[in-house]
């Protein structure tokens, strides 16, 4: 969020376009001048804004020069691998809130646990292991639909393979899982949003590579 009396609005040094912040990546220079993202948007010193989509950090990454130079109006260094290092930070942060789903108590794993909560329970996502069983997922998807979990938002979160679930939440083995209608719930699934939108990824496009 921005800090108070801040903008709601920048524009990409990019595309130029005017964008909410919340559709935009902030970066700013370290002490030796490097280019480092600040996704919370806390750091201090100059911002240059970038909107938040890997294509477009990447165009920024090549033009360092005229996108942070003339930004942040002085000589700047940028490591290569500025894309992959965003894609990360934002994969830390989305764990992170996926561990506080589960001390807020609104996660549920383990496959039938995941079915009985679908049929019992207002659910608000589900989670699959990027390297789940086609055959686990079918399933629970076809026990969501028969509650039309799909029309009342039920978001399907598929960014993650079992080895990041089990260390974001301290398991083993978690292949499925539910979210609980909530706030943590609904901060963790935000910032799946996020990343998706970065990677320029839907669950719709990962169907239909399985189809």
């Amino acid at each position: 969020m921005p800090r108070k009396n801040e903008p709601t609005e920048r524009q990409c040094a990019v595309t130029r376009e005017v964008q909410p912040v919340s559709s935009l990546i902030r970066f700013v220079l370290d002490p030796e001048g490097q280019v480092v993202p600040d996704l919370k948007r806390v750091l201090p010193g100059r911002g240059v804004w970038v909107t938040a989509s890997s294509d477009v950090v990447s165009v920024a990454e090549k033009d360092r020069k005229k996108v942070f130079g003339r930004g942040f109006k002085t000589e700047v260094s940028v490591e290569p691998g500025l894309v992959e290092r965003v894609d990360a930070l934002m994969v830390k942060s989305a764990l992170q809130a996926l561990s506080m789903t589960r001390k807020a108590g609104e996660l549920i794993t383990g496959y039938s646990k995941v079915d009985a909560a679908l049929r019992r329970d207002p659910v608000a996502g589900l989670i699959h292991a990027s390297d789940a069983a086609e055959d686990g997922v079918r399933k629970l998807a076809a026990v969501a639909a028969g509650r039309n979990e799909e029309a009342n938002g039920c978001q399907i979160v598929r960014l993650f393979d079992s080895d990041q679930l089990d260390l974001a939440l301290g398991r083993s083995n978690v292949i499925h899982a539910a979210l609980l209608a909530g706030q943590a719930s609904e901060n963790f699934l935000s910032r799946v949003r996020d990343l998706e939108r970065f990677r320029g990824y839907s669950v719709a496009d990962d169907e239909k590579s399985n189809a």
